[in-house]
């Protein structure tokens, strides 16, 4: 093994940047409970698998020069563009629990957010965690690494991001889109059924001043919004787990299409 990777240096150098860029930006992998050796090692098993299955006619690569180091950037770029991608899709259940954290009264209970090592509020984070239960149920790291590795090395290198970097910037600018749309979508149900118990409530305590339902509207609003989740969980999940399945599929779609181009 060891005597593969010195023969072929610089080729291997290049498959185990893309990979390590992509699990520095992936969930999960990219959390600092993740050990860095861990992280180096994994990248380097996996380009020593890799690399046989890797076309690389017509790159002329010279090491150790400035167009190698351009070629290794551009390596690096395809793996984060593939890690990102991902991480979009995990913010999408997260914002979704933001929205309606205020709503429910949960607005000043943050935690920490160990996948993104920033606070979040409590609901953000509880979708979190089962973002991340789901995305192991499905087998997301074998999908990732079919997607992001395999067929991203069949399809395009860094000379085709360079002709092809319109298609992977309006790919990146439409997941955000479709971020912010899926958390809405997420979101809505309990958003709304919040919206009208505090309209109600209001109304009510106009209507009847003595009954001092704004004193009672907290609690009622925290039963309202789990007893909520809990019905609506299960579609929730099936909703995310598609929205997975669609995106990587937009993303091998995306691949085959730059690569069919150039």
């Amino acid at each position: 093994m060891i005597e593969q990777i010195v023969q072929q240096a610089p080729y291997f150098l290049l498959v185990a940047v893309r990979i390590f860029a992509m699990i520095l930006t992936s969930p999960l992998l990219s959390t600092n409970t993740v050990n860095r050796a861990a992280k180096v090692a994994l990248a380097g098993y996996t380009a020593f698998l890799v690399l046989p299955t890797v076309s690389f006619e017509g790159w002329n690569v010279e090491p150790y020069n400035i167009t190698y180091l351009l070629l290794v950037i551009g390596e690096g770029l395809i793996g984060v563009i593939s890690g990102f991608y991902l991480s979009l899709l995990f913010a999408t259940f997260s914002s979704a629990g933001q929205f309606f954290t205020y709503q429910m009264g949960f607005g000043a209970s943050e935690v920490y957010d160990t996948l993104n090592q920033v606070e979040n509020p409590l609901m953000g984070q509880f979708l979190n965690l089962v973002a991340m239960f789901l995305f192991l149920n499905i087998n997301g790291f074998q999908l990732l690494f079919t997607t992001g590795v395999i067929k991203s090395f069949e399809c395009i290198n860094c000379f085709t991001l360079l002709n092809a970097q319109e298609e992977f910037l309006s790919f990146l600018l439409a997941g955000l889109t479709k971020l912010f749309l899926n958390a809405i979508m997420i979101a809505l149900p309990i958003t709304g059924t919040l919206f009208l118990i505090s309209v109600g409530t209001g109304l009510l305590s106009k209507a009847a001043p003595q009954m001092n339902l704004l004193s009672e509207g907290l609690p009622i609003t925290i039963l309202c919004a789990f007893g909520l989740l809990v019905v609506l969980l299960d579609p929730m999940s099936n909703y995310f787990v598609d929205t997975i399945e669609t995106a990587f599929n937009q993303l091998v779609d995306l691949f085959l299409k730059v690569g069919r181009a150039i």
